[in-house]
């Protein structure tokens, strides 16, 4: 199962990777031995110029992967299961991504990432999308875990 499976349902709404989301582009983040992967195929209205992926659709895969891979990690690390409680859910702290050639529209997409460091509440994850094997972007996101009050309406 991937790590969003466990979000709570209070937790499980981003257009990214929410499970709950009918729109969203359901990123599903799996452990690969020490690295995660997670694979999507845009489709066509996620179109930048004909034949290849809008940026911002690359960056929410970077973006999406690497706080469900901050999640998984800080499962292991803490020796839990996901799922337990209480729950560990990473927000984007800072996304930072390099386009490194073009990514073809229609192709499936495979996003791998490592975790760079973990300490305290701070995840820093490095993730690539690959299109057929070839990296096509890579972006570094420093994840924090949630308060317990996000999403409650309160800051």
């Amino acid at each position: 199962m991937a790590i969003q499976d466990f979000y709570p349902e209070s937790l499980a709404h981003c257009y990214g990777c929410g499970r709950l989301n009918q729109h969203g582009h359901h990123i599903r983040t799996e452990w690969d031995g020490e690295e995660t992967v997670s694979l999507f195929t845009p489709e066509p209205w996620h179109i930048a110029i004909p034949g290849y992926v809008y940026g911002g659709v690359i960056a929410s895969l970077v973006d999406c992967h690497s706080t469900g891979t901050a999640a998984a990690a800080a499962y292991r690390a803490a020796g839990r299961e996901p799922g337990t409680e209480p729950a560990f859910r990473f927000v984007t702290a800072s996304l930072h991504v390099d386009y490194l050639k073009p990514t073809p529209l229609g192709l499936p997409l495979t996003i791998r990432a490592r975790v760079k460091e973990l300490k305290g509440r701070k995840v820093i994850i490095e993730s690539t999308v690959f299109a057929q094997g070839i990296a096509t972007a890579r972006g570094e996101v420093v994840a924090v875990q949630m308060p317990d009050n996000f999403g409650a309406g309160t800051a």
